[in-house]
């Protein structure tokens, strides 16, 4: 007798092994029809795949993240197939499922792939797709496997570092692949490809190995799903914060600079200066402190606070000092100053807790193939802080850090997210430092906390920072993709590496509890996802210029001026545009610039002291005086939320 457990909890008992897709049939025709993958006791397989001892099975479809890679992995193999057909002498390295499809890596050797090959290969995926042929997993001795990609130094490479029993390869039609498992049942599921880029990729993601060609796909299981798909695809292009950032005169980047090392334009720095006053104040409300750190640091400094060992070889190289032996680092983190901060005091029970924010510059290495725009750079600003808190405190403080995130997420319209639990790899506890205690207390210090809050949450096994686990808010934007943003990281670690002490009501020394939160993330970051989520139409509140005067000759700039001065004065920001140009082109040109308000100003608006206020999307609001407007304005752009209301 095999107890198959499903997710719900229910039981179903069936005499002999069992496949999943049988598990599925015992359920209902229809949800056997759409199974395309299962997980057993936790490893995604095979609907195939026989169960003969009591399981916890989980079935998967279409709709299913799960099922989704199973989809993708599957058709990366379709994908692999047709480049062989037309590349036979081309090299397979990896090719695995990703968020939005699928990529392999591919040495072409001395024939290339551009986009004019990719119609080709859509059409040869396709085309071997419909045969249906089935996906079959099975063992292969390590010595079989080397003589089988003998002239594959990619694949055996990684032949090499596995043991006999755990070497599997996949075949399907005429191609067989190195793979791990969790396929479809066949071919003929995937109904819709679309090669989508061709990119350089180094092997293992390492400068000195090889560069390879990464050829993206994506595939779906109707021509519906890929047309849908496609449609979002270009309203993503129309919101690139590369794109938008550029138009808007908000960041730009130089290659005299560096790469990886963004500029910030007028429009960009006013941006900035918006968001950090925000928080700056819901901060000083919340009882925070601030702080301010030097850009680099001795090395010394995070040797003790463990990054060195962790990232020392991935980071900058070290700046060395006319002493012998004196090096200093361009500062990875902010916690290691915070940390030397606090210790400048002596702190009793009764000061704590220490809340020091900064919104700190950091220096990270990143490979140029890696960098993004302003999601993936080398210099970036963190909102960043550190509590230190007793024991007693830290569920207190970790939700008041949950509320501060919320109250940033609902002013700046992101409503549609999760939060992600980020815990120790059980399988590999080499990559944390710290013991076991202080870990198991800081992630049930996290579930505690976001249970508390009523958060929905997910659980990820490997996603904690080296010296703590996280809550990591990942927020879905308005092309449904997902991104993080805020975090919160509990770590008894740090306290311990910099020694950092204070004297309780007992009188005797004590270790304080450390919380790293950053709501933004990195302000680089963040800006990003807010281009591409609103488009570039910013909150009222936070648009860095807020109203444009457009005098419709040069007769009233002087009156123009008396304007804007006064909505200055307001702390509405914004200019005039004296071009000598026509009314309607300057309306048309403020409606691309993405301008809220434009004011319209002649001779009637001169005499009656008003202004003629157009809304950008909604057109003519009517005539106001400037007293009206300031007014219309303030309830306009007043935030979705206070902080502790």
């Amino acid at each position: 007798m095999v107890k198959i457990t499903l997710p719900d909890g229910s039981i179903r008992e069936f005499e002999n092994a069992v496949t999943p897709l049988e598990v599925a049939k015992s359920i209902s025709e229809g949800l056997a029809r759409n199974t395309i993958s299962a997980v057993v006791n936790g490893t995604q397989v095979e609907v195939s795949t026989t169960i003969d001892a009591d399981a916890t099975v989980q079935l998967l479809t279409w709709n299913d993240d799960l099922g989704k890679k199973a989809f993708w992995h599957s058709s990366a193999h379709l994908l692999a197939q047709a480049i062989l057909d037309y590349y036979p002498n081309a090299k397979l390295t990896i090719g695995p499922a990703i968020e939005n499809g699928f990529y392999y890596d591919v040495d072409f050797g001395d024939e290339t792939l551009s986009e004019k090959d990719f119609e080709k290969i859509e059409k040869k995926m396709l085309e071997n797709a419909k045969k249906n042929s089935t996906f079959s997993l099975y063992p292969v001795s390590k010595a079989d496997a080397l003589k089988e990609y003998a002239d594959n130094p990619y694949k055996t490479e990684l032949i090499s570092n596995l043991e006999d029993g755990q070497i599997t390869f996949c075949s399907h039609d005429n191609f067989t692949d190195l793979c791990r498992g969790g396929h479809l049942p066949s071919t003929g599921i995937v109904k819709a490809v679309k090669v989508l880029n061709a990119a350089g990729a180094y092997w293992r993601g390492d400068e000195k190995n090889p560069q390879l060609t990464r050829v993206y796909g994506i595939s779906f299981p109707k021509q519906k799903n890929l047309t849908e798909y496609m449609e979002r695809l270009e309203e993503a292009k129309r919101r690139d914060h590369r794109k938008l950032g550029k138009e808007l005169g908000i960041f730009a980047f130089s290659e005299k600079v560096g790469a990886g090392l963004p500029l910030w334009l007028p429009k960009g720095a006013a941006l900035r200066k918006k968001l950090e006053n925000f928080l700056s104040d819901a901060q000083k409300k919340a009882g925070y402190e601030f702080v301010i750190s030097p850009h680099i640091g001795s090395k010394e400094l995070y040797v003790t606070s463990g990054h060195w060992d962790k990232y020392g070889a991935d980071s900058f190289q070290p700046i060395k000092t006319p002493n012998e032996g004196e090096e200093f680092m361009l500062k990875p983190m902010n916690c290691p100053h915070h940390c030397e901060i606090y210790k400048v005091g002596q702190w009793s029970y009764r000061d704590l807790p220490k809340r020091f924010a900064e919104f700190g510059t950091v220096y990270r290495y990143e490979q140029s193939g890696e960098l993004h725009g302003l999601t993936r750079v080398r210099g970036f600003t963190q909102d960043d802080a550190h509590l230190f808190c007793t024991p007693e405190q830290l569920m207190s403080e970790f939700e008041g850090v949950i509320d501060l995130v919320l109250y940033v997420f609902r002013n700046l319209g992101f409503e549609d997210f999760v939060t992600q639990v980020s815990l120790r790899d059980p399988e590999n506890r080499e990559k944390y430092i710290g013991s076991d205690e202080n870990w198991e207390k800081a992630e049930q210090a996290i579930i505690t906390a976001a249970k508390n809050k009523g958060l929905k949450t997910v659980v990820e096994y490997g996603e904690a920072a080296f010296y703590g686990p996280k809550l990591d808010f990942m927020v879905k934007d308005a092309l449904g993709r997902k991104w993080q943003l805020g975090t919160i990281q509990v770590d008894y670690n740090l306290p311990e590496r910099f020694d950092l002490t204070y004297i309780g009501n007992d009188g005797e020394k004590h270790r304080p509890v450390m919380i790293h939160r950053a709501p933004f993330g990195s302000m680089e970051r963040f800006i990003a996802i807010l281009l591409e989520n609103t488009a570039g139409d910013f909150p009222l509140w936070l648009a860095p210029d807020q109203f444009i005067i457009l005098p419709i000759s040069e007769k009233y700039l002087e009156y123009s001026k008396k304007v804007s001065h006064l909505l200055e004065n307001h702390d509405i920001s914004g200019l005039i545009d004296d071009r000598n140009e026509k009314t309607g082109k300057k309306i048309r040109d403020a409606e691309i610039n993405k301008y809220p308000f434009m004011l319209i100003v002649g001779e009637n608006e001169e005499q009656s002291g008003t202004v003629s206020v157009r809304k950008r999307g909604e057109g003519d609001l009517g005539t106001m005086t400037t007293e009206e407007f300031i007014t219309y304005f303030k309830k306009a752009s007043a935030l979705n939320a206070e902080f502790g209301a």
